[in-house]
C-alpha cells in the first residue's frame, strides 16, 4: 500500500500517526512524507534557523528512511493559508507521480491554521483517488471521530517515542505531548477502545477498496 504522509510542521505527524508510520516501514510500504514547513519562527531564541529541519532529518535516519521517502516545504508558519492554492498544486503533483493509495494527514477538526489548511487540501487533491484518514493531536481538537484504529505494539510506541525524543527544541520547551507518560498513555487508551494493547486512532473521510 503506497502511503503518503502530510505533516504540516516537522513534528505533527510523528505525534498523530508515528505509530503507523512505525506500522507502514515495518510492512514495507512504500512510502512518501511531505512536511510543509520547518516553523523556523517558532524555535525558542538562541537556535540556529534550521533546528527542526535537522531533527526531523535525523526522525528519518532512525527510521532507515532516505531522500527518496520525503520531501520538506519552507512555507512560513502560520502562513499557509495564504499558499492554500499554491499547497494544492504540489499535492496534485504529488498525486500524479507518487500515486498514493492512502493519504494520512490532520483532521478536519484541528484548529491549528496550518493544519486547517494541510487538511482541506489533502481532500481536494486525494477525494477521488485514494483512502484518506486523519490522524489525533488532541490539544488542538474540541471534537475527534474515532472511526479507524490501528492496533499497535509496545515496540511500535517505543519507537514512536524514540522519533519524538529527537525533538530536543521542542522538549526544552516542555512540552507535555511530548512525554512518555502521554505518548503511552494515549495508546493505551486507543487501545482499550479496539481490544488491542496499545493503538492509534484515525478519522476516516474517504476509504477505497
Amino acid at each position: 500500500m503506497r502511503a503518503l504522509i502530510l505533516s504540516p510542521h516537522t513534528d505533527d505527524a510523528e505525534l498523530g500517526c508515528g505509530g503507523l508510520i512505525t506500522w507502514l516501514i515495518e510492512k514495507q510500504s512504500p512510502l512518501l512524507w511531505i512536511v510543509f514547513s520547518t516553523a523556523e519562527e517558532s524555535l525558542p531564541e538562541g537556535l540556529p534557523r534550521d533546528t527542526l529541519k535537522k531533527e526531523f532529518l535525523n526522525v528519518i535516519s532512525g527510521l532507515g528512511l532516505n531522500e527518496t521517502n520525503y520531501q520538506i516545504f519552507n512555507y512560513q508558519v502560520r502562513r499557509l493559508h495564504h499558499y492554500r492554492q499554491e499547497v494544492l498544486e504540489n499535492l496534485v503533483k504529488i498525486r500524479d507521480t507518487f500515486k498514493p493509495q492512502l493519504v494520512v494527514g490532520p483532521s478536519l477538526n484541528d484548529f491549528h491554521q496550518d493544519h486547517q489548511t494541510i487538511a482541506n487540501e489533502m481532500i481536494r487533491a486525494f477525494k477521488t483517488t485514494a483512502s484518506i484518514i486523519c490522524y489525533e493531536l488532541p490539544w488542538n481538537h474540541t471534537g475527534f471521530h474515532t472511526q479507524l484504529f490501528v492496533p499497535l505494539t509496545r515496540e511500535h510506541v517505543l519507537k514512536k517515542y524514540q522519533m519524538l525524543s529527537k525533538y530536543h527544541s521542542q522538549i526544552i520547551q516542555n512540552k507535555s505531548y511530548f512525554s512518555e507518560e502521554f505518548i503511552f498513555g494515549l495508546a493505551k487508551t486507543r487501545g482499550v477502545q479496539c481490544n488491542a494493547e496499545y493503538a492509534e486512532a484515525f478519522e476516516v473521510i474517504r476509504w477505497l477498496l
